[in-house]
């Protein structure tokens, strides 16, 4: 994988606006660094220029409260319904004839969840009046966009954030439906996710036990399926091929039945493009680690100008280590 990277190490507990040891690297090996990447080094060195703040609190709820037009789920909650079509309440007074309602009866969403290997869940929307349509997955905080296919039916394998874990499918208007199953070996892996809005550019990459860039070992999502060596997974979920899309990539390790020990050197990169150049862009990382609750932090970064396009900022320490332990 030959590119140029400026790699940001951003140190301390990440509590204020950090910018220290910038430098440019050539993922080849040789060459001396572009004039356009030595100015945009220097314009990345002032401290404003890469924040990065924790959320308001660092570590979330398992099930923290999501919110949507008609949509919404609470903890306080003592069980979890069988999955059914969400109800458009009201609808007789909007039209005085209940049309609305009519339609909604007629095109149910339903959606079902089963648990899967590797600590995931089989998840299948129906929806066949929303044929070739987005719609968009809520879960734990996680978040991304997909389509129905002509069918109006939409099936994935999601990464699960917690034992209960519960999925919303919101589609246009409001109309979705609720999922829901257990996933019982969650406890046996670690799993780092970071999310994204529209063409930011983001990647999660992780170098398992030593590995260098394209080493076996090396796994991202650019390694096209499971990666030559490597222990643990990353799944890409989300499509960026469409206006304010979400996107996520989920990196998994089965710590609980590792053979290896040692460390997992995780790093966020972000590739300066023309549609993120010059501008500022944000993501989100979840965090399950030791079967400890989910941890979230907000990601804030402002991307170089346009001259530095085709580059990639490899911001270092941002995601805290795997420690491995054998087993």
């Amino acid at each position: 994988m030959s590119r140029k990277r400026l790699v940001v190490t951003i140190g301390g507990t990440a509590l204020c606006a950090l910018a220290i040891g910038y430098l440019m690297q050539n993922a080849a090996g040789s060459g001396a660094a572009a004039p356009a990447l030595t100015q945009a080094a220097t314009r990345l060195a002032q401290p404003q220029q890469a924040v990065i703040a924790p959320a308001p609190a660092e570590i979330a709820d398992e099930n923290p409260a999501l919110e949507l037009d008609a949509i919404a789920y609470t903890s306080a909650q003592p069980d979890i319904r069988p999955p059914r079509p969400l109800s458009v309440p009201a609808l007789d007074r909007v039209d005085g004839r209940g049309m609305r309602a009519r339609a909604a009866a007629d095109c149910p969403v339903t959606a079902t969840a089963r648990p899967a290997p590797k600590a995931s869940v089989v998840l299948v929307v129906e929806a066949p009046c929303d044929r070739n349509a987005r719609v968009t997955i809520h879960h734990n905080g996680m978040m991304f966009t997909e389509t129905t296919d002509s069918a109006g039916r939409l099936e994935l394998s999601v990464p699960a954030l917690s034992e209960r874990a519960i999925f919303i499918a919101a589609l246009a208007g409001g109309r979705g439906a609720v999922a829901s199953t257990q996933v019982p070996d969650l406890a046996g892996v670690d799993r780092i996710a970071l999310q994204w809005s529209d063409n930011s550019g983001f990647e999660l990459h992780a170098l398992e036990f030593g590995a260098g860039y394209d080493d076996p070992g090396h796994v991202w999502f650019g390694s096209g399926g499971p990666a030559a060596g490597s222990k643990g997974w990353l799944v890409r979920l989300g499509r960026g091929d469409m206006p304010a899309s979400q996107q996520v990539d989920v990196y998994t390790f089965p710590s609980a039945t590792s053979a290896a020990s040692g460390t997992v050197k995780l790093s966020v990169e972000a590739e300066i493009t023309a549609l993120n150049c010059g501008r500022e862009i944000s993501a989100q990382s979840l965090e399950l680690r030791g079967g400890s609750r989910l941890r979230t932090r907000e990601i804030s970064l402002s991307m170089p100008d346009c001259s530095a396009k085709g580059d990639f900022l490899v911001l270092n320490n941002l995601v805290e280590d795997l420690k491995i332990a054998s087993r």
